[in-house]
């Protein structure tokens, strides 16, 4: 197994521990030796030395990689540290993302650790949900740009533990502008439906800045 397979391995069972963390009652032995292990872990892992996340100037690439060709089914990640559908990050949601045609799908089981109200996914994540999809049509656009406005309407309550699936399309552009639709599903349900405005960047510049 490679390094980067080996993140991958420990970052999920990192969020499915912190699920469980909120779903069990764990008494104060656990507890104990939870705090005793993690925090030994802690200084293993500060010791280390520090992990760039700069984008390098070539790699705009990468982001364009992240969508499947026509007739590809495949499920992608924009970046492997995405806090919505990045594989690496312990703290993520987990998310996957397809091209269906023009538009982005993606598909997540929000854990309890992603809770609101009892049994009910909090609202900012539905939103983080949304600009991650909306994120997989700037990319299959080929455009690199800023959320300037998102307006969401929620319709349900988010379910935990359950499949969602949400959709998302170009509406259209007007020069850097780009207004994009999207809607969150749990079944038959819709969860919430979103619009937006993002405003389109030169990726040359941005990378620049970034390296």
């Amino acid at each position: 197994m490679t390094r980067d397979e080996l993140r991958v391995q420990v970052a999920g069972l990192m969020r499915d521990l912190g699920h469980e963390f909120i779903a069990r009652d764990l008494d104060e032995a656990t507890l104990e030796k939870m705090s005793g292990l993690y925090a030994e872990l802690l200084k293993t892992v500060q010791s280390l030395p520090p992990r760039p996340r700069g984008i390098p100037a070539n790699s705009f690439s990468a982001f364009k990689m992240a969508v499947p060709g026509f007739g590809e089914g495949e499920k992608r990640q924009l970046f492997a540290d995405s806090i919505v559908s990045g594989s690496a990050n312990p703290m993520g949601l987990g998310a996957w993302l397809w091209r269906d045609g023009d538009q982005a799908v993606m598909e997540v089981v929000l854990g309890k650790a992603f809770e609101g109200a009892p049994q009910r996914a909090h609202g900012g994540i539905v939103a983080a949900l949304i600009d991650e999809t909306m994120g997989l049509v700037l990319a299959i656009h080929q455009a690199l740009a800023f959320t300037v406005q998102l307006d969401i309407t929620y319709l349900a309550p988010t379910p935990i533990n359950e499949t969602l699936f949400a959709r998302s399309w170009l509406e259209r552009r007007e020069g850097r502008k780009m207004f994009m639709r999207c809607e969150v599903r749990a079944g038959e349900t819709t969860i919430a439906e979103a619009s937006s405005l993002f405003i389109e960047v030169d990726p040359a510049k941005f990378l620049a800045q970034q390296s």
